[in-house]
Parts: C-alpha cells; sequence; structure tokens
C-alpha cells in the first residue's frame, strides 16, 4: 500500500525521505535527483510534504502536475519537531511530525510568474547592493589621499569629477586609473539597476494585480509587483491581518500570570516585502494631505510607530484588494454585517 504522507527534505542532490506505511512501519529512503522524480511519479496520488526552502516550489509545481496534493511548510516551524542531532533524516522525521499539526500555516505554491518577478526584486536589490558597495570602497580608499567624497551616489560622482585633477596630483597613476575602473563598474552597475527596472515596468503593465496594487497611495512600482508576486489570489492567508502577521508588521508580546507586554515588530517573514510598506509609509507621512486617522495617529504615537502602523494597514490593504478582486477606491467604507433573523 501506498503511504499517504511523504516528507522529503530537499538538497541539491541528494534527497532524504520519511513516510509510515500502512503497518506503522517508519521507513527512510534517500533518492538522488534523478530517482526521487521516478520514484514519486510511479506512486498513487498522496500527500508530500517539504519545507517551503529553495527549490520547493518547483518541485511543488511537478509534483503536482502528477496528481500528488504537496504541502510546504514554513522552514522555522519545522525546526521545532527536528530532535536530536540535525542530519537529513532527522529533518525529514521533523517535516513529517510538523505535517501532522493543522495549525501550521501552510505556504501556498508559487507560479512560474510569481516567481519570475521576485527574481527581477532579488537582482535589483543585489545590483543596487554591489552598486553602494563600489562606491563606499571608493569613499574609504580615497580618504587616504585627502579626498572625502559626500554622502549619496549622486553627490560623490559629482564630487570626485570635480577633484579628478587634485587626485591625479595627490595619488599614484596606477591608483587613479584603479579609481577609474572602479567608476567604470559603478555606471555598468546603474545600467544593470535600470535595465531591471525596465523589466519590473513592463511587468506592471501586463499584470492586472500589480496595477490594482499601483493605484493605491504609497506602494508604488515596487511595492505593487512585489506584493503582487508574494500575495498571488490572496488564498494562503485567511484575512489582511494574517498577511501582515507573516510580514513582521504587527507587534510581538510575552506574558506570563495573565500579565502581557507589548513590544516592538516581530520583523518575521519576507524583510525585502517589510522595507517596501515601511518605506512607503513614510512617504506618506511626508505628505502634506494626509488622512485624519494618519494625523490623529501621528499626534498621539511617535513617527516611527505611526509609520509602522501606516506599513501594516497597506499590507491589509494590498491582500483585500487581490483576495477579494477589487479596485482600490479611497472612499470604501467596510459594510456592517447584515443582522440575522431571529
Amino acid at each position: 500500500m501506498h503511504a499517504t504522507t511523504i516528507a522529503i527534505d530537499i538538497a541539491k542532490s541528494v534527497f532524504q525521505l520519511h513516510w509510515v506505511d500502512a503497518d506503522g512501519v517508519i521507513v527512510h529512503r534517500k533518492l538522488s535527483r534523478a530517482k526521487l522524480m521516478e520514484f514519486i511519479a510511479r506512486r498513487e496520488p498522496t500527500r508530500i510534504v517539504m519545507e517551503a526552502c529553495g527549490g520547493a516550489h518547483h518541485l511543488g509545481r511537478q509534483f503536482t502536475a502528477m496528481g500528488h496534493q504537496v504541502e510546504l511548510l514554513p522552514a522555522g516551524q519545522v525546526r521545532a519537531f527536528v530532535r536530536g542531532n540535525k542530519d537529513d533524516a532527522a529533518d525529514a522525521r521533523g517535516i513529517w511530525l510538523a505535517s501532522q499539526h493543522s495549525d501550521i500555516r501552510r505556504v501556498p505554491i508559487k507560479t512560474v510568474e510569481q516567481q519570475g518577478v521576485q527574481t527581477l526584486h532579488r537582482l535589483r536589490s543585489h545590483w543596487m547592493s554591489t552598486r553602494n558597495a563600489s562606491l563606499n570602497c571608493l569613499r574609504g580608499l580615497l580618504y587616504e589621499f585627502g579626498i572625502v567624497l559626500p554622502k549619496g551616489p549622486v553627490a560623490a560622482i559629482k564630487a570626485l569629477a570635480a577633484q579628478r585633477e587634485r587626485l591625479e596630483q595627490a595619488a599614484p597613476a596606477a591608483v587613479v586609473r584603479a579609481v577609474q575602473l572602479q567608476l567604470d563598474m559603478f555606471r555598468r552597475c546603474e545600467q544593470t539597476v535600470d535595465a531591471l527596472q525596465h523589466e519590473l515596468k513592463q511587468e506592471l503593465k501586463q499584470s492586472p494585480q500589480a496595477q490594482r496594487l499601483d493605484a493605491v497611495p504609497g506602494i508604488g512600482l515596487l511595492g505593487a509587483t512585489a506584493l503582487a508576486a508574494a500575495i498571488g489570489d490572496g488564498s494562503g492567508w485567511r484575512s489582511g491581518r494574517q498577511f501582515a502577521a507573516c510580514s513582521g508588521l504587527p507587534p510581538g508580546h510575552s506574558g506570563t500570570g495573565g500579565k502581557v507586554r507589548m513590544g516592538s515588530m516581530t520583523k518575521r517573514g519576507d524583510p525585502y516585502l517589510r522595507t517596501l510598506l515601511i518605506a512607503g509609509a513614510r512617504s506618506l507621512i511626508l505628505r502634506p494631505d494626509k488622512s485624519p486617522w494618519l494625523q490623529a495617529l501621528l499626534a498621539r504615537r511617535p513617527v516611527n510607530v505611526a509609520v509602522v502602523a501606516l506599513a501594516h494597514k497597506l499590507a491589509r490593504q494590498a491582500w483585500a484588494l487581490l483576495a477579494h478582486q477589487r479596485d482600490y477606491d479611497p472612499h470604501w467604507q467596510p459594510q456592517p454585517p447584515a443582522a440575522q433573523a431571529v
């Protein structure tokens, strides 16, 4: 008889499987990538659980196409079920144990289009970090020759161009040539970032979901495309509050003996999404035409607290627009539920 639940610990080339057969016998099996696909293809439709880590969404799409029921579990919540020393077999057993708990939220399997947009965002973030690192390296090295560059990439490049003659007099010729190579690298990084930004604009034009989010003040191009790729149709979360909680925006709490103390935001989930939401919220706070709700919040709470609260609201709005397939309406008001007849 086939197993009802198969847990798979993912790796690059070797996969560890764990399941319990119909007779209650615990089975461990280690397979290569090629043999894993053959093994799963030969089995009757069953339930397959994996951690939501690298390559899991790709495997999930392949296993689903074979007729299996695939569930992805958050890796952080699976760790609590790993007992003893950590190895592939223990990880697979922990995944199987975690899959028996229905209160662990399942991660929705992303489509190829969703992962494509997320790839563009990750590449853009990478090249922006490389660009900033190149400029900061140059700033630190030129300081040794008495040339101080101001903050900001635009101001730093202008200052370096204005002090080029001074650099040629203060530094050896080899250093001047090396600085030029670093500047060329900086410009190539900027060109790559601009090209990726253009690709994201094209994705925005082709995605109705991203266009819905782009209409929300404070979300913008980056937030709209990233949120649309992360949320999908919204079925992975029960409500906007749950999505915001998975983004790490609500405050954490600790308590004992009936006393609960609220702390700072949990910072769980994707830090990139959280950064975009907080940046969008901060831009709204700087605008002169603030909503009455935001003005009242700023009157009684510190600015940074208000920023996080507004980012939390943006996350809930984004989920609601995609889950209910609605367009943004700034004057929309929630309708109270109709009273039930007695």
